[in-house]
């Protein structure tokens, strides 16, 4: 930072402007005669009490995205591994676990649903890594075993991946479900109440 950046933004900061305030009250006061001689160090010390004893200054507190725009920026990032999962060649029944879960996801990432952070964590997890490892890491592991007798098929490790990614999105549907009709049931209450 140059010496004209830090003598403008101290120009501006709070320490200079108190110490200002108490340099003016010093010139009041030498105004009154009652520094005397002694009137420079009156406004200097004032100044510089009134600069010592300002708050600090302190840094903005930063502006993260909230759920909405997060939600956004994980739906395009959805749409992108959609691409991509449509150009794997994958097994009919992992292909099948993978559309349903595509299909979960999807709900899941529609306007107004999910907000809670733990939830949108999950959600992004899936997306951006869980699901795109899963399948590339079957793709190579695929196309080795072509030249490995007797290893582990690759595809049951898939299977039970995609699995548990569609347990965890499932869950996340449960909670959802249960929000709902716990709200359903207080407006229930509500309004017999309200009629009663």
């Amino acid at each position: 930072m140059a010496i004209s950046d830090r003598l403008l933004g101290y120009a501006g900061s709070r320490k200079n402007l108190t110490g200002c305030v108490c340099g003016l009250a010093g010139v009041g006061v030498t105004l009154t005669g009652a520094a005397g001689g002694l009137w420079p160090l009156v406004v200097a010390g004032l100044y510089a009490a009134g600069a010592l004893i300002a708050p600090p200054e302190r840094p903005d507190t930063p502006e993260f995205p909230g759920a909405g725009e997060q939600l956004d920026a994980l739906r395009a990032d959805f749409a992108t591994l959609r691409a991509y999962l449509a150009e794997v060649e994958l097994p009919p029944a992992a292909r099948e676990a993978l559309d349903r879960l595509d299909t979960l996801v999807e709900a899941l990432l529609e306007p107004g649903w999910v907000s809670d952070p733990e939830h949108l964590h999950v959600l992004a997890r899936a997306v951006r890594q869980d699901v795109p490892e899963a399948v590339d890491t079957f793709v190579r592991t695929r196309w080795w075993s072509r030249f490995t007798s007797g290893a582990e098929d690759p595809e049951s490790h898939l299977g039970r991946q995609l699995a548990a990614l569609h347990e965890e999105a499932a869950a996340i549907a449960t909670a959802l479900r249960e929000a709902e009709a716990i709200r359903q049931r207080i407006h229930t209450r509500y309004v017999e109440e309200r009629g009663g």
